[in-house]
């Protein structure tokens, strides 16, 4: 947690601001942040999980142009290697 020395008046500003908007002090700065709600933070997931929900969202013509050896050739693909016999 950051700490964020502000005089008297300058704090009591902010705090006027929060109230004025519906919130305490601490969520309001969160929203100006930019930063999540918890209430808005998704469960934790995992990386197959997210890999493949992403996937899900690829067009299918994108998907119909990918290389089926894709996997098992990727340093040709990435790099520019020779293929790997199979």
């Amino acid at each position: 947690m950051m700490v964020i020395e502000l005089p008297d008046d300058q704090a009591a500003a902010l705090k006027a601001k929060a109230e004025a908007a519906g919130l305490t002090l601490e969520p309001w700065l969160n929203t100006l942040a930019g930063a999540e709600s918890p209430a808005e933070l998704r469960p934790l997931e995992t990386a197959a999980s997210i890999v493949l929900d992403r996937m899900r969202r690829v067009p299918p013509e994108i998907m119909a142009a990918m290389p089926e050896d894709g996997a098992s050739q990727h340093d040709h693909y990435i790099y520019g290697w020779p293929k790997k016999e199979a």
